[in-house]
């Protein structure tokens, strides 16, 4: 699924009502109920369950509870997630943020990444190319992309790791990312001095994977693990492709992704090393 909101009439399938929506036709399909079974404990049509879930519509807490009653859903800990998703999902569709409307994050069709962003309680970063948006230096996107709106639109993403309650940002950084010379040696000393006093930032944790670490699957691609509760409940995963975004959406394959973080994170040095990597390599400059 592309990280672009398709549109249907007035109404927007969005990527946490899509998450949800999966959520409830996973419950559905496990109590082995049909639309028009659910249409009818909502008093609603048919046509409104379907637009539920495939998220084209907010869905409102007593219709959430209505549906987790009727499939046999009666553990708390999971009506709450499904309502925290759609308390988090009806508030983005009527956020009014900085980034609504800004053109420099429609050309590259970040909009809807940064409206769950700025949602997001946590955040895990695998990069094997860049360091990680929210750590870089305005210098370092400004190589990446001499666009200046572009420019002020990354630095203020970072409030998020500032704002109370601060984003928790877990971050492991394949070696080639800092190996790559955006900008030259001036911006990436900048670059790397930044990323290690953010390292120190109690809502943050940097590693470090090494070469030396060897293959690993996840080597192929970057990608963020979003949470907006605790980490594995109702998770989204985003990867950037050339020329387009990817959401995975799923359960399984959101979890997928988690553990391939994990395992990347195993094989990475911890944190204190990770910091005396990146001063050697500051000095190596």
């Amino acid at each position: 699924m592309t990280a672009s909101q398709p549109m249907q009439g007035n109404s927007t399938s969005t990527v946490l009502g899509r998450r949800l929506g999966g959520e409830l036709i996973k419950l559905r399909t496990a109590a082995g109920m049909t639309q028009p079974q659910a249409a009818k404990v909502l008093s609603a049509s048919t046509t409104k369950v379907a637009k539920m879930e495939r998220g084209w519509v907010p869905i409102r807490d007593p219709d959430i509870r209505a549906l987790c009653e009727l499939y046999g859903v009666r553990d708390p800990t999971a009506v709450g997630g499904l309502l925290e998703l759609a308390r988090i999902d009806r508030e983005r569709r009527k956020a009014k943020g900085w980034w609504n409307g800004l053109p420099v994050l429609s050309r590259v069709k970040m909009t809807e990444y940064v409206s769950l962003e700025s949602a997001a309680a946590s955040i895990r970063y695998w990069q094997v190319s860049y360091v990680p948006g929210l750590f870089q230096t305005a210098d370092y996107v400004r190589a990446l992309r001499p666009d200046e709106q572009f420019v002020a639109a990354r630095i203020e993403r970072q409030r998020r790791l500032v704002e109370t309650p601060p984003l928790s940002v877990w971050a492991v950084i394949n070696e080639s990312a800092l190996r790559c010379q955006v900008g030259g040696p001036d911006v990436m000393r900048g670059q790397l001095d930044q990323l290690n006093r953010l390292s120190r930032e109690p809502n943050v944790t940097v590693q470090v994977r090494p070469f030396t670490a060897g293959p690993h699957p996840a080597l192929g691609a970057a990608f963020n693990v979003l949470s907006f509760a605790e980490p594995g409940a109702m998770d989204v995963v985003y990867m950037e492709v050339p020329l387009s975004q990817h959401w995975a959406e799923g359960g399984e394959e959101a979890a997928q992704h988690a553990a391939l973080f994990e395992s990347a994170a195993a094989t990475a040095l911890n944190p204190d090393d990770s910091r005396a990597f990146i001063n050697a390599m500051i000095k190596e400059l």
